[in-house]
């Protein structure tokens, strides 16, 4: 019977948290960024990862509450431990720009979130990863590519011009000038004006 109570418990609580969000979400698309903010709050402090994260951008953008990006860091963190994808993509970039410890500590860690919320298909981290494996102290040129070429597949049009550079340049592929022209134009078409300008 203690047990049961207990499950109900939960998902009373679980619950709360949901309708919680949802009111934040309309009240924020409704432009009550205050009361949104309130909302998001009271379910992330009751451990739901999603209101975490939309606390998270709150502080990061200012919405509702005062800027605050180490707090913005704090919830990021908190919907990141619980496998919150993008929430892991936000809080690796928190750690790369703003983060403390040291620079080494920091870049390693915010690679394993990088590289688990690109593995969970999200377009930014996958983007992240290739420019960063591309340009970083010690370059990774094919595992850039393979980022830069999910990112692309995704519909990102920076990384399908990145992805052109790569074969114009042989950066992690053999070089082909036709394969780069093909995504220079996929780029330049879905909007990109470097890759228009790489064209001419």
């Amino acid at each position: 019977l203690e047990e049961a109570a207990f499950q109900l418990q939960q998902i009373f609580r679980i619950d709360i948290s949901i309708a919680l969000n949802i009111l934040g979400i309309e009240s924020m698309r409704a432009g009550h960024c205050r009361a949104a903010f309130t909302c998001f709050k009271l379910a992330a402090d009751r451990g739901y990862s999603k209101a975490q994260f939309n606390v998270g951008l709150c502080y990061e953008h200012g919405r509702g509450t005062e800027k605050d990006l180490e707090k913005a860091g704090f919830y990021y963190c908190q919907a990141a431990s619980s496998h919150h994808p993008m929430a892991q993509y936000r809080y690796a970039r928190y750690l790369l720009q703003h983060g403390p410890g040291s620079c080494w500590d920091r870049q390693h860690k915010a690679v394993a979130l990088l590289e688990r919320a690109a593995g969970a298909g999200i377009t930014e981290a996958q983007a992240y990863l290739g420019v960063f494996y591309m340009r970083g102290l010690q370059p990774q040129e094919k595992r850039g590519l393979k980022y830069l070429l999910q990112a692309a597949n995704s519909g990102d049009a920076q990384s399908r011009y990145h992805v052109g550079v790569c074969y114009e340049q042989g950066l992690g592929v053999q070089q082909s000038l036709a394969e780069a022209l093909r995504h220079y134009r996929q780029s330049a078409a879905a909007g990109n004006a470097q890759a228009r300008e790489r064209l001419r």
